[in-house]
């Protein structure tokens, strides 16, 4: 990494300059250990500008962090947490595994506070990155004449191109579940999905025509921190085949193991036969927070909130 262009890191609209330290390596290693990840500095901004409050013993601010992100503050042996408190002069406060609620930071200088609160908040970024999606912003296309058309397209499909390689029932999208998917969102708990259904509602008044309404969602999800940036512009598309569905119809998470294991089709003939295949009309006026690992009592996955454009 070039030390005169450290890498930026944008965070809820304040930019930090990240800048390289050498971690400490130990053997052996395991996957859920976290070692700190360097140290950063703010840039557009003075890193005390989230709210800090003086005490009687000195400074004091809180953070609001899910609790599956506790680990990666604490780190391997507590050391993440010890190295953070010792070089900011600061004592960090995190509940229990499994416990909602929020990071206590104390300190006697205020920049040694603002400096903890905001390496916390650079690393949890990072971390979240790497989190399995919980729920996707969708509209919902799995209209009666949608599956009807969806299911002949499957028949079809098998009849004609079952010996193409691959190719078999088990790849096919539930037809309950046909949707388009907008942006695949992080939600880590009760909080969060209440936050993204405020930030939903916020948006309905601001967005007219599709692209608009998709891209201008992308871009306030983003900034919330509830979803990774992927792409500049939302390319609404829908799932109608795909190989994770083939030892799980609800493709919803998959090992290591056998994502490496995952068996490939041949879909050549079916692009080709099938490029012009009309699967009819349905309006999108229903933006949903759709959860993965769920479904409602119509076959669609559960809405944890939603806005009506109509």
């Amino acid at each position: 990494m070039d030390v005169l262009r450290p890498t930026l890191i944008n965070i809820h609209g304040r930019i930090y300059r990240k800048n390289h330290v050498k971690e400490q390596v130990y053997p052996n290693e395991e996957e859920d250990d976290f070692p700190y990840s360097g140290v950063v500095d703010c840039m557009d901004e003075p890193c005390d500008s989230v709210l800090i409050e003086q005490t009687e013993q000195g400074y004091r601010c809180t953070m609001d962090v899910p609790s599956a992100l506790y680990k990666y503050i604490i780190g391997k042996k507590a050391e993440t947490k010890r190295r953070l408190e010792t070089e900011t002069r600061t004592s960090i406060t995190i509940p229990k595994h499994g416990v909602e609620g929020t990071i206590v930071i104390t300190g006697q200088q205020r920049a040694g506070v603002a400096s903890a609160q905001t390496r916390i908040e650079v690393m949890l970024d990072s971390f979240r990155r790497k989190q399995p999606f919980t729920h996707f912003l969708s509209f919902a296309i799995n209209h009666r004449t949608i599956q009807e058309q969806f299911v002949k397209f499957k028949k079809e499909v098998l009849e004609s191109h079952s010996q193409d390689r691959g190719i078999d029932d088990s790849i096919f999208q539930n037809p309950a579940k046909l949707h388009l998917t907008i942006g695949t969102l992080i939600l880590l708990n009760d909080q969060e999905v209440t936050k993204a259904c405020e930030l939903l509602r916020k948006c309905k008044e601001d967005f007219i025509e599709l692209q608009l309404i998709v891209d201008g969602l992308l871009e306030r999800f983003m900034a919330s921190g509830l979803m990774g940036k992927e792409w500049d512009r939302v390319k609404l598309h829908a799932t109608m085949i795909n190989t994770l569905f083939r030892r799980d119809p609800t493709v919803e998470e998959r090992s290591k193991q056998n994502v490496r294991e995952r068996e490939s089709f041949d879909a050549r003939n079916v692009l080709k036969k099938f490029e012009d295949y009309f699967f009819g009309e349905v309006e999108l006026n229903t933006v949903h927070i759709s959860q993965r690992f769920s479904a409602d009592s119509s076959g669609f996955y559960s809405s944890s909130g939603s806005i009506n454009f109509s």
